[in-house]
């Protein structure tokens, strides 16, 4: 989303109430949040996996709000938070939602209208709601009876921007569509099927397709997909460390021999001991060409700085709340995780630390 920060209001910059705009080419929200007397609503949208705040939006006396903005040039998903609950629209070019909530359960307690996918997003969020209250959050994510109803959801309309939603969608960090399962990735291939056919120059449509790719099954024989696509050695990371520089996974891996891709959390029990593993291991394969690529998805970025600082491999920043696309393209289910790229590619998953340095050497 390359201009997203590019804002513009018709009121004083900062927490106004954007109310009797020009809405003239852009996309429109306003609504009535029940209790929320001069509120500020948090506007966000994402990029790559990490959400941004675009505004805040205050309600007026009666709870009532308006904003626009800028079309952007895909569909996109938006979020509003109230006092730290979240509900999500879905806009699509210059169109209008509206939205009526109830500012004490202001993520349950909601409607959506004015397009298609606004309402389908309102029923899958309630569908899931359902399911929660009657199994709970833990065996929801493998209900078969919300996965059945999800999918058929999904295949309705597989180019939309709901149907990508839907297949991204997690509860408690764990995808309701898993794309190691087959089944799941069989609706996430339709998904992706239909976005290369219809959406080819969306950005999601390559990260639907890597992810399919990834996980699909290899029996013997001749492919069943559709999708023809060259596969990637391994999905590319591009962020920031402690210092604001950016760092290409591609580019230290055209560099070094071997790279190890960590995941982890500083602030987590046991992380320092790992920390110590990876360490052993790069104080021994660094002069023959191992480089560390460590993702921390910590949510508290000042803590990460401070902890990043001192080590003296790669550290990058992706906080967990947020950064949703670079684990999901590399089913990170646990907290370690750690990868082997050599030669290019990415060739081995650690889960026993203990074995760390055996595995680095194969590849050395």
């Amino acid at each position: 989303m390359k201009h997203i920060f590019a804002k513009t209001y018709c009121a004083i910059i900062g927490s106004a109430i954007l109310v009797g705009c020009g809405t003239s080419g852009k996309w429109n929200i306003e609504g009535n949040i029940a209790g929320a007397v001069d509120k500020d609503l948090i506007l966000q949208a994402s990029e790559n996996g990490r959400w941004f705040t675009i505004d805040t939006i205050t309600t007026d006396k009666n709870g009532k709000f308006s904003y626009s903005h800028e079309p952007n040039a895909y569909p996109d998903i938006y979020r509003l938070t109230l006092d730290g609950k979240s509900l999500y629209f879905p806009i699509d070019s210059i169109e209008s939602v509206t939205i009526t909530a109830d500012g004490t359960n202001f993520d349950r307690d909601y409607t959506l209208s004015g397009s298609a996918d606004a309402e389908m997003m309102m029923t899958v969020e309630k569908r899931i709601a359902q399911t929660i209250a009657n199994v709970g959050t833990k065996e929801a994510v493998n209900d078969s009876l919300l996965k059945r109803d999800l999918s058929g959801m999904i295949l309705s309309d597989p180019a939309s921007i709901t149907a990508y939603y839907i297949i991204n969608k997690q509860l408690n960090g764990q995808h309701i569509f898993n794309p190691v399962n087959k089944f799941d990735n069989r609706v996430l291939g339709a998904v992706a099927n239909a976005y290369n056919e219809f959406r080819p120059d969306d950005p999601r449509t390559r990260y639907l397709t890597e992810v399919f790719l990834r996980n699909r099954p290899m029996p013997a024989g001749l492919p069943t997909d559709t999708i023809e696509v060259t596969e990637l050695p391994f999905f590319d990371i591009k962020l920031t460390d402690n210092t604001g520089a950016t760092h290409e996974l591609s580019d230290i891996v055209s560099r070094n021999k071997v790279v190890v891709l960590s995941f982890t959390i500083y602030g987590a029990e046991g992380s320092t001991a790992y920390n110590v593993a990876l360490a052993d291991a790069y104080n021994k394969y660094r002069p023959n060409g191992l480089e560390i690529y460590q993702v921390a998805v910590d949510d508290d970025e000042f803590q990460w700085k401070q902890s990043a600082k001192n080590l003296p491999w790669i550290t990058v920043y992706n906080p967990l709340a947020t950064g949703g696309t670079v684990l999901n393209v590399y089913n990170v289910q646990n907290l370690p995780t750690t990868y082997i790229l050599a030669n290019g590619e990415l060739v081995d998953r650690v889960d026993d630390l203990s074995k760390l340095n055996a595995t680095i050497a194969k590849y050395m």
